[in-house]
């Protein structure tokens, strides 16, 4: 070779060197299958169909929502009665068709039969005692009476020997005054006894009429309390048995319904007969939809227990005064709430008093 001619030299970019070449094609050939999984990941991709709907102008419905119960308008209640120590020993089932004059409560008389037969016997001590009092007044009268009789006797007899005794001795006419002094103080002294026997005898009898008045009231009241123990259905009808409020559930729920075994304090409402011909719903609104909610408003109501079908219903009534309730047993915060009537404006033969249903008030 010439020494003239002199080497190709690249003008530009440095050669790279083996392992920056290396380097180079790992980094595109990463790049390259990355792509190729994203495109065959977002193309093999189902398209989801999005609903759509053409918008328009319009009122906003801002309902408001709650949970209640349906209930009668008007229901005949069957209450305790003013017997002590009731029990319930029969008790209609909820839902029972009934007619009149069917047993719907039953009482447990045992203890009213007991004291019937203690009343009974008092009344028949009683009166044998009066019987045996008038009896022995009566001898003591009679008793009386002749004492009576004999004193007035010696006394009269005292007079005539006095009386003779004029004619003889000043000393045998002595002997027959002072005679007639002892008889009429004989005399007198029976006849105190006789008024002192008529008094104790009079206060014994009252005493004895009183007591004989006092037991046959006692016996009547009994009569009553028996005749009273069992509570019949004044009409035609169905059975609702109402919640037993002292059955020991939580503070603030509603306690379960009555059942046989049950004590029932006096005048405490057990079961009703509800008139199925008007019905509405009861429920409480919160108190932040108090002032969303007015009378007339139409309520849309679904019932848990027939739901293929809804219910019109109307507002007729909210209470002025809100209702504490208490939530989680007692043991949470207690919330105010409004209760709620609706009348139901179309029924069903389905239609129950206690059915739970879900009111939209719009």
């Amino acid at each position: 070779m010439s020494k003239d001619v002199k080497p190709k030299v690249r003008i530009g970019r440095k050669p790279l060197s083996r392992p920056k070449k290396i380097a180079l094609w790992t980094v595109l050939l990463l790049a390259a299958g990355g792509a190729g999984y994203a495109a065959y990941y977002y193309t093999s991709r189902e398209v989801v169909e999005v609903p759509l709907a053409r918008a328009r102008q319009g009122d906003f419905i801002r309902s408001v929502r709650a949970r209640g119960e349906v209930r009668s308008t008007r229901s005949i209640v069957l209450s305790a009665p003013q017997v002590p120590g009731l029990r319930i020993v029969k008790l209609a089932q909820n839902g029972q068709a009934v007619r009149k004059g069917d047993v719907v409560v039953e009482f447990d008389s045992a203890s009213q039969e007991q004291a019937l037969t203690t009343m009974q016997l008092q009344v028949r001590t009683v009166e044998s005692q009066k019987v045996q009092t008038i009896a022995s007044h009566k001898m003591t009268n009679q008793s009386d009476q002749m004492s009576l009789m004999q004193s007035e006797y010696d006394l009269e007899r005292a007079k005539l020997e006095a009386s003779k005794a004029e004619i003889v001795s000043k000393i045998e006419k002595a002997k027959a005054d002072i005679q007639v002094g002892l008889s009429e103080g004989s005399l007198d002294l029976t006849r105190a006894n006789i008024n002192l026997h008529q008094v104790s005898q009079q206060t014994e009898l009252q005493r004895l009429e009183t007591n004989y008045e006092k037991v046959n009231r006692d016996l009547e009241r009994v009569k009553n309390y028996l005749s009273r123990m069992r509570l019949t259905a004044p009409v035609d009808g169905v059975v609702n048995i109402l919640s037993n409020f002292r059955s020991g559930g939580d503070f603030g729920r509603a306690g379960v319904p009555f059942r046989e075994g049950d004590s029932v304090p006096t005048g405490m409402a057990i079961a009703e007969i509800p008139d199925l011909s008007e019905m509405r719903v009861q429920a409480d609104l919160e108190e932040v939809d108090r002032g969303r909610v007015k009378l007339g408003q139409t309520v849309k109501v679904r019932v848990d227990a027939i739901p293929d079908k809804e219910f019109e219903a109307v507002v007729d009534w909210i209470s002025p005064i809100a209702v504490l309730q208490f939530r989680g047993g007692g043991r949470g915060l207690a919330e105010k709430q409004f209760p709620l009537y609706a009348t139901l404006k179309n029924l069903d033969p389905r239609l129950r008093p206690g059915m739970s249903a879900s009111l939209e008030i719009v």
